[in-house]
């Protein structure tokens, strides 16, 4: 494990017996915990988190894609320090400055046209927004997304979600419909030259230079919904996350949101960039994922990094939709407050000055480009995609069939990859993907840990699998 100089303060907290017990009888359980016995985190810095008996653990999952510039950064840390000495909360029903410092810093990262930004605290409450300005205007109703896509769990973007894991049997937003997931490794179509991306899917791919074959396929099929399922003429808008998050690090062929954009305009609608996890340079080659597809939304959500953990969320949008707005009042509570602001402003600072969207293309690219190493090895890898440090590891039963790998046999690798001090993130519809988007802090040895501790992970599984097959 790579060194670090930080020595976390003894714990003194509640023993781990009462915390469990207190979590059982008293807390709902209906979002489960990591690993067989979870972790009890007691404190973090940077890339570390440190558990109740002082043990370091390297966290690549980033508190689930949340932690930018690193747990307790000390220049966010005195930021919010110094905001909660002067002024902690008023709502925006005052000015307060530090507001207005950080919305002019944090438009000057987006295209000229994105001018006027709402704060809230999540990426739900920001895409229950997005849908509400589409709708008003377009004047229209209907909106879509992508299967496999994550929006939220709000009622609202429970209806934009399109993954049964996170859809419950309860009413939520009507005229949503799915478009189908251009997934080019798992979909119908795609291949070896689909993805921006510094490592391909090794699936045979029939595009020729310059064209991408799958990205015409997929566009055929959401033209499909546009046939059958709108009235003519009418839409209010698209989401799409430039790469898809708990869906597993989708990413999507070449070209198609740029096409897609263009369908949806020329039908009255408008394009939603959903950042809230390839936002602020975690995508390396550029400081928003959009910016990969070649295409300038109408509306970006954004969270998660943006507070590096702190509650902290915005719609951006142009002043003409913006001006919609004055036709139905809204108002948040907390969105924008002063401690926010300071915290969004701090990472703001700490992105440019450490330079963290070069090192999340250095680093995520490094590693890539050693898991597809780990691909080429073992039989149990299907897939390694993604770009900078969003990155996915798909896991399937053998690389012929693609059948996820059971979910037992995926909690054995992560179970030990666990013990052996390596943090990584599960998700995909399967639960088959590890998940790998951490502080973009970390560091090209921080990589090579990863790297040894899943390929003795994948060894000992293999190894036993050999087994009890013979």
């Amino acid at each position: 494990m790579p060194a670090c100089e930080f020595q976390p303060r003894k714990y003194t907290g509640p023993g781990y017996e009462k915390v469990w017990r207190i979590r059982s009888e008293h807390l709902l359980k209906n979002a489960p915990t990591y690993y067989k016995k979870p972790l009890l985190i007691h404190e973090g810095n940077m890339q570390w988190l440190f558990d109740h008996r002082g043990r370091r653990y390297l966290d690549m999952f980033g508190g689930i894609v949340t932690v930018s510039v690193g747990h307790c950064h000390p220049k966010v840390v005195e930021a919010a320090e110094e905001q909660m000495k002067s002024l902690w909360h008023t709502t925006n029903i005052y000015l307060h400055p530090k507001l207005y410092e950080y919305a002019e810093k944090l438009l000057s990262t987006l295209p000229k046209k994105l001018q006027v930004a709402y704060f809230v605290n999540s990426g739900s409450e920001a895409n229950d927004i997005a849908m509400l300005l589409a709708r008003l205007h377009t004047g229209s109703y209907d909106i879509i997304s992508f299967c496999n896509a994550y929006h939220g769990m709000s009622m609202g973007a429970m209806a934009l979600t399109a993954m049964c894991t996170w859809k419950h049997a309860v009413p939520s937003a009507f005229g949503v419909h799915h478009a189908m997931n251009p997934d080019v490794y798992r979909g119908v179509w795609g291949g070896a030259h689909c993805r921006d991306s510094p490592i391909q899917t090794v699936r045979e791919c029939s595009c020729t230079p310059g064209e991408c074959a799958a990205s015409e396929q997929y566009y055929g099929q959401l033209e499909e919904v546009f046939k059958y399922s709108l009235p003519r003429g009418r839409i209010a808008g698209i989401f799409a996350e430039s790469i898809q998050g708990i869906g597993g690090t989708v990413q999507f062929p070449k070209g198609l949101l740029k096409k897609a954009k263009e369908l949806v305009k020329s039908n009255g609608g408008i394009y939603i960039a959903d950042e809230v996890q390839t936002g602020f340079g975690r995508t390396g080659e550029h400081f928003w994922g959009f910016e990969m597809h070649g295409v300038e939304p109408d509306i970006v959500t954004m969270a998660k990094g943006m507070g590096n953990g702190f509650p902290l969320a915005a719609v951006v949008t142009t002043p003409e939709i913006a001006s919609k707005a004055e036709q139905a009042l809204h108002f948040s509570t907390f969105g924008g407050n002063p401690v926010a602001s300071a915290v969004g402003l701090a990472v703001l600072e700490v992105i440019k000055e450490e330079k963290l969207q070069q090192r999340s293309h250095d680093v995520g690219t490094y590693l890539l480009q050693q898991l597809a190493g780990l691909r080429d090895k073992f039989e149990c890898v299907g897939d390694v995609r993604g770009k900078g440090l969003m990155i996915g590891v798909e896991m399937v039963e053998d690389k012929d069939s693609r059948r996820p790998l059971p979910a037992k046999s995926f909690l054995d690798v992560w179970e030990d990859c666990k013990d052996m001090g390596l943090l990584l993130g599960r998700g995909g519809l399967s639960g088959n993907v590890f998940r790998i988007k951490p502080p973009m802090c970390i560091t090209k040895a921080d990589a090579d840990f990863t790297i040894a501790v899943l390929e003795k992970a994948l060894c000992k599984f293999t190894e036993k699998r050999e087994r009890l097959l013979h």
